[in-house]
């Protein structure tokens, strides 16, 4: 009788034991256009698909419930009827009490540079770049003035808020990171998951025991197939960037950072992109925008203030900033695998050719968010041959014979997809793309002058199909062709021209 007992004890140690085996777990991803205005993807390790699906859904369905309270831009989220309030307590949300509470801890952290009135200075710099001229002094003293004043008065005891101004206010800075952090703790509690990725826009946090393999954006060369400025490798933490090189004002031949000094009305101009890894996802979000305002050497001091913070910070002089635990997660092993389809055409004393071709697209949008359709966007010679593949974006491969040009092409080439890797940059609008080519092939072999094909290729899981191919002579004269909308592909714009000069220090 004892004997078997131990046996059924040991039987059950087994199955429970085994319940936790990597084994049992696939790793499944999701990806959505028009989350939060932007892109999301999610990569989710689970013991089955529906588990999967699941944990999407709840993490889509967190989103949604945090957006309709903190939305800055939706007329009915609680934030925004709380705004139009004046001078009287309301009761409000833990979730906007909370956000509200943080921005004032934020703004006194970093000396008022984040203040949420920065709405102000934004507005004022917007008007600037319709009219194509700077700003007043005048009127930039009077925003500094309105931004410096006290927007709410929060009531701890009965968790209500007074809203004490009539500035216009906008909760961005780190609320998004917030949001991502919410819903990964939702979806974590999902049963069969053991561990994701959440991206939204180029915010990520990941949870669970699962090394994250991450490229940051170069802020000198941001399309999707360039060399990253770094790559890093994390897991159970959380990673931001922000820098200038996709939001701003275009006044003359300056461009200005949407990200403003509210101490100033002055748009960052030292710094164009600021990484940070943090345990928690706020404080990450929060301090890659301080980071963009604050001169390098405030940040250095902020960050020492704090526990577990570490930062890659690159200013436009070409300084890289880096703390002091950052090399704990940069990739430098050149034996490492990593995705490196990208090209030195950005930092032109490294290319062979003085011209590049670049790809911009917008895939179709449709009301509220949508799933991204799969994407191949790659390179023929004058004989059709495919030479070089800029990017490949799928979910399943079971649904990769779909691509049915790109496919037949490519087959032997798909046993490593290193174009699936995620990435953290400055938030991007969605469903917009760009890539590069340098004329080289996949092999790094630079191709001769001549006819070459661009090619995209786009289709939706039980939807429609569009295949763009447009024939572009490489002869070393500029050229630029907008093509003509299709049901996947709403804009896409090819033009050869001479490599841009940047600055090849960072």
């Amino acid at each position: 009788m004892n004997r078997l007992i131990t046996i059924i004890a040991v039987l059950i140690l087994f199955v429970v034991s085994s319940s936790d085996s990597p084994d049992l777990y696939k790793v499944y991803s999701f990806n959505y256009e028009n989350v939060l205005g932007t892109s999301f993807m999610l990569k989710v390790s689970a013991t089955s698909e529906n588990e999967a699906e699941e944990a999407g859904q709840t993490a889509l369905e967190e989103i949604d419930r945090l957006a309709s309270i903190l939305s800055t831009y939706d007329p009915e989220s609680e934030f925004r009827h709380w705004q139009n309030t004046y001078n009287v307590d309301v009761p409000v949300s833990p979730e906007l009490f909370e956000v509200l509470a943080l921005f004032d801890q934020w703004r006194e952290k970093t000396g008022g540079a984040l203040n949420p009135a920065a709405a102000v200075a934004i507005d004022l710099w917007s008007q600037a770049a319709q009219k194509n001229s700077l700003p007043e002094k005048e009127k930039l003293e009077q925003a500094v003035a309105e931004m410096s004043k006290d927007h709410w008065e929060l009531d701890y005891e009965n968790h209500s808020a007074r809203h004490l101004s009539t500035e216009p206010l906008v909760l961005n800075t780190f609320v998004k990171s917030f949001i991502i952090s919410k819903a990964s703790e939702a979806l974590m509690d999902v049963p069969g998951i053991r561990s994701a990725l959440i991206n939204i826009g180029g915010d990520i946090v990941t949870a669970g025991p699962s090394e994250e393999v991450i490229k940051i954006t170069d802020p000198l060369a941001p399309t999707e197939n360039d060399n990253p400025a770094a790559t890093i490798r994390i897991d159970n933490k959380a990673i931001a960037t922000s820098g200038n090189y996709r939001r701003g004002f275009q006044i003359g031949n300056e461009w200005y950072s949407h990200i403003i000094d509210a101490r100033t009305a002055i748009p960052s101009q030292e710094v164009i992109s600021a990484t940070v890894v943090a345990d928690n996802a706020t404080d990450a979000g929060a301090l890659a925008t301080a980071f963009n305002i604050l001169s390098p050497e405030e940040s250095v001091e902020l960050a020492r203030e704090m526990e577990d913070i570490e930062y890659l910070i690159l200013t436009r002089s070409g300084r890289r900033i880096e703390s002091d635990g950052w090399d704990k997660y940069e990739i430098q092993d050149k034996s490492v695998k990593i995705a490196d389809r990208g090209n030195s055409m950005s930092k032109a004393e490294n290319t062979d050719s003085e011209f590049e071709l670049l790809i911009d697209i917008e895939l179709a949008r449709f009301e509220g968010r949508y799933l991204r359709p799969y994407v191949a966007v790659w390179v023929e010679d004058e004989n059709g041959e495919s030479i070089r593949t800029l990017a490949l974006w799928f979910n399943n491969y079971r649904w990769l014979p779909d691509l049915r040009r790109w496919y037949a092409k490519n087959l032997s080439r798909i046993q490593n997809n290193d174009f699936m890797q995620s990435v953290t940059s400055a938030t991007r609008p969605a469903g917009k793309y760009s890539f590069k080519w340098d004329g080289k092939d996949d092999q790094g072999n630079q191709r001769n002058p001549g006819k070459y094909s661009v090619c995209i290729e786009v289709v939706r899981e039980h939807g429609t199909y569009q295949l763009i191919r447009k024939q572009v002579e490489l002869n070393g004269e500029s050229q630029r062709f907008e093509l003509p909308p299709g049901t996947e592909v709403s804009s896409a714009v090819i033009e050869y021209r001479k490599v841009e000069k940047m600055n090849a220090s960072l």
